[in-house]
């Protein structure tokens, strides 16, 4: 990967002069999608946030949207909704893929987690290439 491949991951994964306009109450649970193939952020991503229903398994639809232009879906979740549980987040990356005349292996990611403190921030990326992706726990 090039150094100027990786200083554009950088700015995003760090951005130290970027501003955005937060709403009263900021999602405790916030994602950013990032293209490492090509070093930009994965806008205009289709995803689904879910929560499972702990008495029958099922999995119930949150709030669904698209990444803005820098890979984010501000909004995610409230603080009033974001209780203890296990969540998903369904990301339709064939359609990203396609969108950017590109195909892929993967056509849709999905990363289940479980929140046991709704108390703390939680940032769930998703580090993606047309044949791998990963994703960690941030804060």
């Amino acid at each position: 990967m090039s150094a100027s491949r990786l200083q554009l991951l950088k700015a995003h994964i760090l951005p130290e002069h970027k501003t955005t306009t937060m709403t009263a109450s900021p999602s405790p649970l916030t994602t950013h999608v990032l293209n490492t193939g090509t070093g930009v952020p994965g806008s205009n991503m289709a995803l689904g946030l879910y929560r499972q229903n702990p008495s029958n398994k099922t999995w119930e639809l949150i709030t669904a949207g698209k990444t803005n232009d820098d890979g984010r879906c501000p909004g995610l979740i409230t603080k009033e909704l974001f209780t203890a549980g296990v969540y998903k987040m369904h990301f339709e990356t064939g359609q990203y893929w396609t969108s950017i005349g590109e195909s892929s292996f993967y056509p849709y990611v999905k990363i289940v987690f479980t929140i046991t403190d709704p108390g703390q921030k939680y940032h769930v990326p998703l580090l993606l290439s047309r044949f791998s992706y990963s994703t960690y726990r941030g804060s």
